[in-house]
């Protein structure tokens, strides 16, 4: 199946997903198989919660928006204009999915198509539903792919490759279970926001959406701070105090609740404003409602800290305080060619 066949059916796929938002789901007569699609994805978006609790409809409409902006020709063809597939053998590559954002293994997805591979899919117990269904979509505009995606619900087998996506713990086993495959392995990160007191209010603002966009359980999500000595974190709190409604969302306040009462009984100091917690720790990683924070006396010094532990982290969010960060606010919305854990994947998998 020739490779601009696959771009196409993408294309299309994007202009699908275009159709549906929060506000208002729209159908466009000029986008193809409708009549078999929108009705249907409509009730999925509908029902995606009662699935998976924490995919309210607000964070899958965001995600397939997200889709849909990245799913354009040209984004496709920059993206793909930096490599050689000529040489490429199909093969058949194993994905092991994660479930805790809406699509988030998507990416994955669609680059083993795109190689010229076949895909074997087996996703999270939490999230069965979205992924196979735009598959189904694809395979409406271009039935050749059918012979490209499978999905499994038992044992993975049959493959060439592995791509896994899972906890430090899980990647172990995964680790020690595919070590005769070619793979990549992807275990837990985090991602943190650099500040130094000058950000404006309209920046601290969109940092809270890179706090609480699915609800913090996204690598991408900020879960740490580095703010430097004497830091007020007035701006702080004032900038995400539109997201106060996420406490009505019960699994959440019930995390903050839960989560709040360890770190009191612990003896641990807060600061609080009744939807998130931030406690000063060296961890990356902070449970759901709370973030944490460091200080730092020294950019430079921190910038060689954030190169030496950087396995542990995703992504950095700041001001142009660090070389190649993300602009506020822009964690969740990564480019076609911004790689998880900073591995290309479509070099991987052209030199399987």
């Amino acid at each position: 199946m020739l490779q601009r066949d696959k771009i196409k059916s993408f294309v299309e796929l994007g202009k699908f997903l275009s159709q549906f938002s929060e506000k208002e789901s729209l159908e466009n007569t000029a986008v193809l198989n409708n009549d078999l699609f929108f009705n249907a994805f409509q009730d999925l978006i509908q029902l995606s919660q009662s699935h998976n609790g924490w995919y309210t409809k607000e964070n899958v409409y965001f995600a397939i928006q997200s889709w849909a902006e990245a799913l354009t020709e040209s984004n496709l063809n920059k993206w793909l204009s930096a490599y050689n597939f000529n040489d490429v053998q199909s093969k058949t590559i194993g994905l092991i999915l994660a479930g805790n954002i809406p699509l988030v293994g998507f990416h994955d997805f669609i680059s083993v198509l795109i190689s010229g591979h076949n895909v074997l899919v087996k996703t999270a117990s939490n999230d069965q539903h979205l992924l196979p269904f735009l598959a189904k979509y694809l395979i409406a505009t271009e039935p050749k792919l059918e012979n490209c995606i499978t999905f499994v619900l038992g044992k993975l087998e049959g493959f060439d490759a592995v791509i896994a996506t899972g906890s430090n713990n899980t990647s172990r086993y995964f680790e020690y279970y595919f070590k005769n495959k070619p793979s990549i392995i992807r275990k837990s990160r985090n991602s943190v926001a650099v500040l130094n007191g000058a950000e404006s209010e309209t920046q601290m603002i969109a940092l809270g959406e890179d706090i609480f966009r699915y609800f913090g359980l996204g690598c991408r999500n900020v879960s740490k701070l580095f703010v430097p000595k004497g830091y007020n974190f007035d701006a702080f709190f004032g900038g995400i105090f539109p997201y106060q409604d996420v406490i009505k969302y019960e699994k959440y306040a019930n995390n903050y609740d839960y989560n709040k009462a360890v770190f009191l009984m612990s003896n641990f100091q807060l600061l609080d404003n009744e939807f998130l917690t931030i406690k000063e720790d060296s961890s990356y990683a902070s449970p759901i409602s709370s973030v944490f924070y460091e200080f730092y006396e020294n950019i430079e010094d921190l910038k060689t800290r954030l190169i030496n532990e950087g396995e542990q982290i995703q992504c950095i969010v700041s001001n142009d305080l660090i070389e190649n960060s993300i602009p506020f606010g822009q964690t969740q919305k990564p480019q076609l060619w911004d790689y998880a854990d900073n591995v290309d994947t479509i070099s991987f998998l052209i030199g399987i």
